[in-house]
């Protein structure tokens, strides 16, 4: 196909697209910035066949949505009841079950589930695992409810979703708002309702009846897996001055300064892994503010940040007295002009704009790698391409904890339980055959450094070959 039928044709879908899901922003963004990707795939032979699959594999195979209630007490005494809507957007099953995880957070919407079930596609077919993509969750915020709320809230969820899910038809999974604690509620909810265990319904369970080892710390140790690969594989460096590339395949982290915004499970166990590599890490972040310093953090002082973050479930603006350490209210790590090498942006969808990624540019950053859902707007990802030298999408860098979640499947299915080595090895694995996938495809269309395009080609190739051998694409 030309450059211009290929141009005509994207605009063609995303059209039919907003006139099919109106008002729905994240979602269409997530879609342009795949589809915008994989032109040089459109523009090769079979690239109309490419195209037209696009167009079935952007459309949900099923949206539910049922009712939530739940109470809220007052100081006084009183409760209120509260009524929300639950989603769970069935996206592909091409691959198999659906899988993906529920957000529990103030700015969820059908645009914001749908657009992380479309992600997830791509995401668990890079793993190379046999899982398909959904997504779920509904708007509330477990900050500052007591257990009760939280449990009533999780137990309502559930008899929403009971009768559509299943661990051979879908498995939800955690995400923001949704830990340990709400998916052991939900599970518990799932046995009354059914009358009968089943290990397999659900993942990221406690390892005290059917969890994984390390499913809390895999999003964040995949991250800087994914990352140390690529500094160890990387060859096609553009912008980096050369006498700052010797000795980054084997020095890696050490002493490289590293930006992560956020600082829950994926930020938190990112951090861990990158002190333990050697690097330096200089900032995290909440919905208050961030928290910098220009030394980096000690391990006793990232200890600190998850007791206020997991014990306490405080805010960073509560940190008292933390030696070298600076508090920014209101402020996101990517405003705040800080110099670094590496970038790991972990907190929640859009947080770097074109101005942040400007900042990173002048400070000094070579790699970025995404361990939150779409954290870069479009023009925010097609800028930093032009300015550092490893850029890892989402799809690619964060595959880690729904990886882990498909190897806590491998176990209850199996009834075996593996060690945090076992486990722990496997992860490594798979992270590092992703980035060996995504810089292989951006190879063979000779974009070597486009890790953008080579990991958006490779997981939508493999969705299209199974849709084709399953007939899903004749007419």
């Amino acid at each position: 196909m030309t450059k211009q039928s290929v141009e005509e044709s994207i605009e063609g879908i995303i059209t039919d697209l907003k006139s099919r899901h109106p008002a729905q922003d994240e979602f269409i963004q997530a879609v342009e910035e795949v589809l915008c990707s994989l032109k040089p795939l459109f523009e090769a032979e079979n690239g109309n066949e490419y195209l037209q699959s696009f167009r079935v594999i952007a459309e949900p195979e099923r949206v539910v949505k049922f009712r939530v209630q739940y109470p809220k007490f007052g100081s006084d005494g009183n409760v209120e009841l509260n009524t929300t809507t639950g989603y769970r957007v069935q996206f592909n099953s091409a691959l198999g079950p659906y899988k993906g995880g529920l957000r529990f957070h103030p700015s969820v919407s059908e645009s914001i589930i749908k657009f992380l079930g479309f992600e997830q596609i791509f995401k668990n077919a890079l793993t190379n695992l046999p899982i398909g993509g959904g997504k779920g969750g509904c708007v509330f915020d477990p900050k500052g409810k007591s257990e009760s709320e939280v449990r009533m809230l999780c137990e309502s969820f559930m008899k929403g979703l009971y009768r559509h899910i299943g661990p051979d038809l879908d498995v939800p999974a955690g995400d923001i708002g949704v830990g340990g604690r709400e998916i052991g509620y939900m599970y518990g909810e799932y046995v009354r309702l059914r009358g009968q265990p089943d290990m397999g319904v659900l993942t990221g369970k406690s390892t005290d009846f059917g969890g994984s080892k390390l499913r809390p710390e895999a999003t964040g140790y995949g991250l800087v897996y994914i990352t140390l690969e690529a500094m160890k594989r990387y060859k096609h460096y553009r912008y980096l001055d050369e006498s700052k590339r010797e000795g980054i395949s084997t020095n890696c982290f050490k002493g490289l300064k590293v930006l992560i915004s956020g600082s829950g499970n994926v930020a938190q166990f990112a951090a861990e892994k990158v002190l333990e590599l050697g690097g330096i890490v200089c900032s995290f972040s909440d919905s208050t503010g961030s928290l910098t310093s220009n030394t980096g953090f000690t391990r006793s002082q990232l200890d600190q940040i998850c007791e206020l973050k997991n014990v306490r479930r405080g805010r960073l603006s509560e940190v008292r007295e933390m030696e070298g350490a600076t508090y920014h209210a209101g402020k996101s790590v990517w405003q705040l002009g800080l110099e670094c090498d590496v970038a790991l942006p972990s907190a929640t969808q859009n947080e770097i704009t074109l101005e942040g990624a400007k900042n990173l540019a002048a400070g000094g950053c070579w790699c970025v790698a995404e361990g939150a859902n779409m954290p870069t707007t479009n023009e925010a990802v097609e800028y930093l391409k032009t300015k550092v030298d490893i850029y890892l999408p989402a799809k690619a860098a964060n595959a880690g904890g729904v990886a882990t979640s498909a190897l806590e499947m491998a176990q209850n299915s199996a009834r075996l339980f593996w060690t945090a080595e076992e486990v722990d090895e496997k992860l490594k694995g798979i992270m590092n055959n992703i980035f060996a996938t995504a810089y292989q495809t951006a190879q063979e269309f000779d974009r070597p450094w486009d890790l953008q395009f080579g990991a958006n080609a490779a997981g939508f190739l493999k969705v299209f070959k199974a849709y084709k051998a399953m007939g899903y694409l004749k007419f």
